[in-house]
């Protein structure tokens, strides 16, 4: 059964760090794309970050570029987002989503499967 589990979320002030956690299970991260997610109440869901197949460089959203960092370890079939300076307007649900290889650079418009998600809240 195939599992994408987020973690690391939580309450951090502006300006500091986490580290969001994608554990895979039941697919290989050699086959597959991840891409993390963020939706926030009354908006749509975005694209924060991506690895595309053949792109040597992931995509990041402007408004994360230079903050966010997406890396992976494949001997623990783990991707990570790790999230500096964080804002406000960065609070949302993240979610970590995984696609078979597909042409194009950034996100894809479909993934395979799904996390449920990891709240992050950036306040004072």
């Amino acid at each position: 059964q195939v599992q994408l589990v987020e973690s690391g979320g939580g309450l951090v002030q502006p300006g500091g760090s986490l580290r969001l956690s994608c554990a895979a299970s039941g697919i290989s991260l050699d086959y597959y794309a991840i891409g993390w997610f963020r939706q926030a109440p009354g908006k749509e869901r975005e694209g924060v970050s991506c690895d595309s197949s053949g792109a040597a460089i992931p995509y990041y959203a402007d408004s994360v570029k230079g903050r966010f960092t997406i890396s992976t370890d494949k001997t623990k079939n783990t991707v990570y987002l790790q999230m500096n300076s964080l804002k406000p307007e960065d609070t949302a649900v993240y979610y970590c989503a995984a696609a078979l290889p597909r042409s194009g650079y950034g996100c894809y418009d479909i993934y395979e499967y799904w996390g449920q998600g990891t709240q992050v809240t950036v306040s004072s």
